[in-house]
């Protein structure tokens, strides 16, 4: 049991060590450029559709995962369109790309 405790915890410090927030930031990119750059803009303040700035951006995480996930307002829901991994990557690239200003 002990050693399953020292795998866990070294696992979660790895986690953390590489961005915190978990996701491949060069998938992350890649999945913005062709999904989020159209009404995000490439700097992501173009503000189409009525999406928002993402460097006024609150959202934590895991809001930003649920809201790429199942959409809200006009946006879509990118659920059936992109694998979880994607998700977790454009999620924590938006975090690193666009730090709140």
């Amino acid at each position: 049991m002990n050693k399953l405790m020292v795998f866990v915890v070294f696992g979660l410090g790895l986690i953390w060590a590489c961005g915190g927030s978990g996701g491949d930031v060069e998938l992350g990119k890649k999945v913005f450029k062709m999904q989020c750059v159209a009404c995000h803009g490439s700097d992501g303040n173009l503000q189409l559709n009525g999406a928002k700035k993402l460097e006024e951006s609150t959202l934590s995480f895991e809001e930003r995962k649920a809201i790429i996930t199942n959409g809200k307002g006009a946006m879509t829901a990118f659920g059936s369109i992109l694998t979880p991994e994607e998700i977790e990557a454009a999620a924590a690239y938006t975090i690193k790309q666009f730090p709140q200003k």
